[in-house]
């Protein structure tokens, strides 16, 4: 690290932390730490949130992938692209969701089914919360090790720590005070910011690698592979290991099937002005993304090509053999690769964007799982109500909790698997009976409370199992076994043997699936046993206009400050099939078609390249020419025009934050609890504005 490299990074981090510090003045209540007063807009949200995905453990879980797949992934997700955006644009749960007014997805669940069930979710997700984040702080700092330059270990007072810890330690510290000191309101600033200045310096380090690196020396790199395992061909790809097509598609089935329950970034869900701005927010979120993925790619195929000479490849080997664990070792080799070979500046410009992507997705998870905690295992056990100021600093130690429980964790746990394997995994605990909950409960009026129970209860038994099975192995559990018998019962006889033997192949039979199978697998049986115990023991359909604020029930809105959408312009037909309602204003349909068309103009595309290279093998200058265009040109177009049109939209839209907040008409009674199935400041209305349950 030069001086050039120190002062990019000083520079972007004394920005960033001089807004945090701003940004607290206008955190007044706790609907603004939770919600930001409910009043962010599109692109605000659409920044922000994307922001949460480029810290360092997503580049490395991505380059793990790549390293694995290459190019193919993309492919075949290129096929399911427009039926993502046909569900973006429907708002599919995000716009009912909104409806809802609810905080938390607790808070919902006690609104559609009961106060119990909010409790044992609240509880199961964040533990499962605990788990999928706890990874993270690590991962990320001993990445940040290497490009920074430090030593792997330190000497201090005669005692050798790794120096991955107490970088972990000041992350986690930064990130603690950015997240209490305004809440949503400051992690939301703070992460546009951040997305902003990161998107000016991915185009720096686009410009800079595709001066480095020439296309062919990557293209011939990634033909370098055995038969079978094409990280350029999809069709010669069907030998490849975990990552393949069926990764692709029971991931796209699964994520969809959880919209919005994966709590990591829960209050970005009730800030939206109102529902048409969160589903504009989250379609927007898909274009932005283009502005983002030709870096991440890009380093990851510049590294591998890097690693594919000799002399290189000596150089990274031996940093990496002072690594004892053979998973982390995997994992940081390429972020090794990617630090040996990016020059100065490059390399300042490149920590400055993990280290904002860090603060940035770090924060959030924080201010998720430690409210969390709060508003749906604290807050509905309680008798005695909590005054504002009490609530906010119980939601301030419960980050503390949630940054010092991820640092034992982080300094602990060896990962023993792929970080994709051990988010799909940790997520299903909860997604895997939450998905089914949250899509009944928005969508049909005869879900039921033992449906959820028993999806959420199956669910969670299922994937914690499948995390044992991977995290223990089959053989392992054999030898205690008889060692605990041979200890305390004497002799073994043969029939434990055998039934020891039996134990053992079935473990390793479940072990020898991959985390995201295991994940799908249960997703199936979650959702099966929902709409069959809905169907047993429905006895009253529940009353979806109260719950979502419609009908007799949509004076509501108004009485507690919440703006309603007013539709705009004539019905239209020919948008239906992508999703449009009546919300969609002209600019909007030029929004969601424009990018459905380029969506599907692209997956036209590449079905054509596939049938082509099917019938007709394509050359290795084919695939090159066909990459270099899509992965590279087109992208790279795409960044600079997103990056312009996107700090615009995401600058105008604070501004209409900060003027939204100092006009805010502070309510008491919205805090996230809820009275009689019904939102607190719902309930204290006149019963004529909100008619009360039966």
């Amino acid at each position: 690290m030069q001086p050039i490299d120190w002062i990019i990074i000083l520079v972007s981090l004394g920005i960033v932390l001089a807004a945090g510090i701003y940004t607290q003045q206008y955190m007044r209540s706790v609907a603004d730490f939770m919600s930001a007063g409910r009043v962010a807009r599109r692109y605000l949200l659409a920044v922000s949130k994307d922001e949460m995905s480029a810290g360092v453990v997503v580049f490395v879980a991505s380059w793990e992938v790549t390293a694995h797949a290459g190019l193919t992934l993309n492919w075949w997700g290129s096929f399911l692209a427009p039926f993502t955006l046909i569900i973006a644009i429907a708002g599919f749960v995000i716009y009912r969701y909104r409806e809802t007014r609810a905080m938390t997805l607790g808070q919902f669940f006690e609104i559609r089914y009961s106060k119990r069930f909010r409790l044992f979710t609240g509880t199961l997700g964040f533990f499962a919360g605990l788990l999928n984040f706890g990874i993270i702080p690590a991962i990320g700092a001993r990445a940040m090790v290497y490009f920074l330059g430090f030593p792997s270990e330190l000497h201090v007072l005669g005692v050798t720590v790794p120096t991955f810890i107490p970088l972990m330690a000041t992350f986690l510290a930064i990130n603690v005070f950015i997240t209490s000191a305004g809440g949503l309101i400051t992690i939301m600033m703070t992460n546009c910011i951040e997305g902003i200045l990161s998107q000016l310096f991915y185009l720096v380090l686009i410009f800079g690698l595709l001066s480095m690196f020439h296309w062919s020396d990557i293209v011939a790199t990634l033909s370098d592979r055995p038969p079978h395992q094409s990280l350029l061909d999809p069709w010669e790809s069907t030998g490849l290991k975990d990552f393949n097509v069926w990764y692709v598609i029971m991931a796209w089935i699964f994520w969809n099937y959880g919209t919005m329950t994966w709590q990591n970034q829960s209050s970005y869900q009730s800030a939206p002005l109102n529902a048409h701005e969160g589903r504009m927010g989250t379609l927007l979120g898909n274009w932005r993304t283009m502005g983002k993925g030709p870096v991440v790619a890009l380093l990851a195929l510049c590294a591998m090509a890097y690693l594919h000479q000799p002399d290189h490849h000596a150089a990274v080997m031996a940093v990496e053999s002072q690594i004892t664990n053979p998973q982390t070792r995997e994992q940081m080799e390429i972020p090794i690769a990617v630090t040996q070979m990016l020059p100065e500046g490059l390399r300042g410009v490149l920590c400055a964007a993990l280290l904002l992507g860090i603060f940035g997705g770090d924060s959030t998870h924080l201010h998720s799982w430690g409210s969390l905690f709060i508003q749906d295992v604290v807050l509905p056990r309680r008798k005695k109500p909590l005054t504002p100021m009490q609530h906010i600093w119980l939601l301030r130690f419960s980050i503390i909790g949630v940054a010092s429980f991820a640092f034992l964790l982080g300094t602990l746990f060896n990962l023993a698997d792929y970080v994709q394997m051990w988010w799909s995994i940790t997520q299903s605990i909860f997604m895997s009976g939450a998905g089914a909950a949250t899509i009944g409960g928005l969508y049909w009026k005869k879900g039921t409370a033992p449906a959820a129970w028993s999806a959420m209860l199956l669910g969670s038994f299922l994937s914690l199992t499948g995390i044992a099975m991977k995290q223990l192995p089959g053989r392992h559990i054999g030898s205690w076994a008889r060692e605990f018998y041979m200890n305390h019962l004497g002799p073994v006889p043969d029939w434990v043997l055998h039934l020891g033997n039996g134990m053992k192949d079935a473990c390793l039979y479940i072990a020898s699936y991959n985390s995201t199978q295991m994940a799908f697998f249960t997703m199936l049986v979650s959702a099966t046993t929902y709409v069959m115990i809905s169907l047993l023991t429905c006895k009253q359909d529940f009353n979806m206009d109260r719950m979502l604020h419609r009908g007799a029930y949509a004076t509501i809105a108004a009485e507690v400050g919440e703006q309603v959408p007013q539709p705009k312009g004539r019905k239209i037909n020919w948008g239906k099939i992508i999703g449009y309602d009546a919300n969609f204003t002209l600019g909007d349909k030029w929004l969601a078609g424009g990018l459905f068309g380029w969506t599907l103009f692209w997956t036209t595309v590449t079905m054509i390249v596939l049938t082509w290279d099917y019938f007709q093998r394509w050359t290795i200058a084919g695939w090159s020419n066909f990459y270099f265009a899509t992965v590279i040109c087109i992208p790279v177009f795409m960044a600079v025009m997103i990056g312009i049109w996107f700090t615009y939209g995401g600058i105008s839209d604070s501004l209409a934050l900060f003027k939204k907040l100092r006009e805010e008409q502070i309510n008491p009674f919205d805090n996230g609890t809820v009275v009689n199935n019904q939102n607190l400041d719902e309930s204290v209305l006149p019963d004529a504005v909100s008619p009360k349950a039966p």
